[in-house]
């Protein structure tokens, strides 16, 4: 725990920090209200013990600005003044302690702030968790392909095996690793996300393993990574097909050992963290082409699970769909004709392109009944406009062509729209650089970076 000690009498700041430093804690000093305002307004404390009485920034001041940061605080006051301090507490203080105090009197409220911290940590996971499964549902569905996914997660959650989650972009490889985490022995530990396409390739190494203090330009403090956040319970490496051969290394270790350094650190830490990981490429392929380590690949799939596309199991369509609509506030059924409509479609963006269809029907309904009238489909555009090609900014792409005809019309007139820049391009279709980079190489429009 990383505590921020604020007191104009820098002498007892000083004291207290070299205590609790003793302790095993970070401490720093700020000697004004004014410093300790501006400090928490930076970052990276997760506690505060601040005086009340200070000029001209009082405690108050830094109350307010802690529990902004989302840090714990704790007052320190005169004997005179603990009616005050109640009513910090009642403006959002997590405890008070009347000076003068002794070491062992302030470490044992300590630990007891940090137990709090922890409890609301954890309910922060938790509520972010349900969200989540709140908008990816439940694995809705009774095809048999989709029945096949839910047996081997019933046989793989309660062990420890490392999973590796198989499919196409769209299909809810993320939900089938919710799933296997919420029906573990960590179902009460934290589910920790990282998508691996989305972090700089620079960053990616703090990102998992955290750094240490000084580590490099703008590591000011000691920072945990997500490996440390998922201790004890379950870390999703989503897109791991992604990642560099340098960093394949790394995780290679980690994967053997469970155990790792922070950058610009020396120690080696050790977590008990389960692994799953997702990718939407054919990492046996990549690793018989040399470009992903063999090595790695048969860490990562000791249970492999494969995830149908939505083509393949066009008998749960209704079901999602109808779960989908009722997130939305739609309770109705929907007609047959639409449904018919939704089933004739090969869906290659998967549930999440059906999400994305159903979502703009609802608003083209003005929130009445949904018919065939507003379920836009490719296809639909293509043939209602004579196999006409129309262009993404008229929200449409026609499948007059192939697949791969649609999907580079729509990244050439990104690039277009953006005049060339790749990074401009990747925002305005939802997908990050790397990814752009992927599919202008699968559809042989390679460039120069920008």
């Amino acid at each position: 725990m990383r505590i921020l000690v604020v007191d104009d009498e820098e002498r007892f700041a000083r004291l207290t920090a070299e205590h609790l430093k003793a302790a095993g804690y970070e401490a720093e000093v700020r000697t004004s209200g004014a410093e300790g305002v501006a400090a928490l307004e930076a970052g990276g404390f997760d506690a505060v013990l601040t005086d009340l009485k200070m000029l001209p920034v009082d405690g108050m001041a830094v109350l307010e600005a802690g529990i902004a940061a989302g840090a714990g605080v704790m007052m320190m006051t005169a004997y005179g003044d603990v009616q005050t301090a109640v009513d910090a507490m009642r403006r959002g203080a997590a405890d008070f302690i009347t000076k003068p105090f002794d070491s062992a009197q302030l470490l044992a409220r300590l630990e007891r702030l940090d137990e709090q911290l922890q409890l609301r940590r954890e309910n922060f996971a938790l509520r972010r968790e349900l969200a989540a499964g709140e908008r990816l549902g439940a694995m809705v569905g009774s095809s048999p392909a989709l029945k096949e996914v839910q047996e081997l997660v019933a046989r793989v959650a309660p062990s420890e095996a490392t999973v590796l989650v198989l499919g196409e972009s769209g299909t809810g490889k993320e939900l089938v690793a919710r799933e296997i985490h919420r029906r573990s022995r960590r179902a009460d530990r934290p589910f920790v996300v990282v998508h691996a396409a989305a972090v700089p390739e620079s960053l990616l190494e703090s990102e998992l393993f955290g750094y240490e203090k000084g580590a490099f330009t703008g590591a000011a403090a000691r920072k945990a990574g997500r490996v440390e956040s998922a201790d004890g319970g379950t870390l999703f490496l989503d897109e791991i097909g992604e990642i560099s051969g340098a960093f394949q290394v790394k995780l290679l270790r980690f994967l053997q050992e469970r155990t790792f350094n922070r950058v610009g650190g020396t120690a080696t830490l050790k977590v008990d963290t389960r692994i799953v990981a997702a990718t939407n490429r054919d990492l046996q392929a990549e690793a018989r082409a040399g470009r992903f380590r063999e090595d790695l690949y048969y860490r990562l799939s000791v249970f492999p699970i494969t995830v149908p596309p939505l083509r393949e199991r066009k008998a749960d369509i209704r079901p999602l769909a109808a779960h989908v609509l009722r997130r939305l506030g739609y309770g109705r059924e929907l007609p047959a004709p639409v449904l018919e409509l939704l089933r004739g479609h090969d869906w290659p963006g998967n549930v999440r392109e059906l999400e994305n269809v159903l979502e703009r029907a609802l608003i083209l309904s003005g929130g009445g009944d949904i018919g065939t009238e507003h379920i836009q489909l490719p296809e639909r555009a293509a043939g209602a406009r004579d196999m006409t090609r129309v262009g993404p900014r008229n929200g449409i792409v026609s499948q007059a062509g192939s697949l791969a005809d649609a999907e580079r019309e729509l990244v050439a007139d990104a690039l277009r729209r953006a005049g060339g820049n790749k990074s401009k391009a990747a925002r305005s279709l939802g997908i990050t650089r790397r990814v752009l980079y992927n599919k202008l190489h699968k559809l042989g429009m390679d460039g120069d970076e920008d």
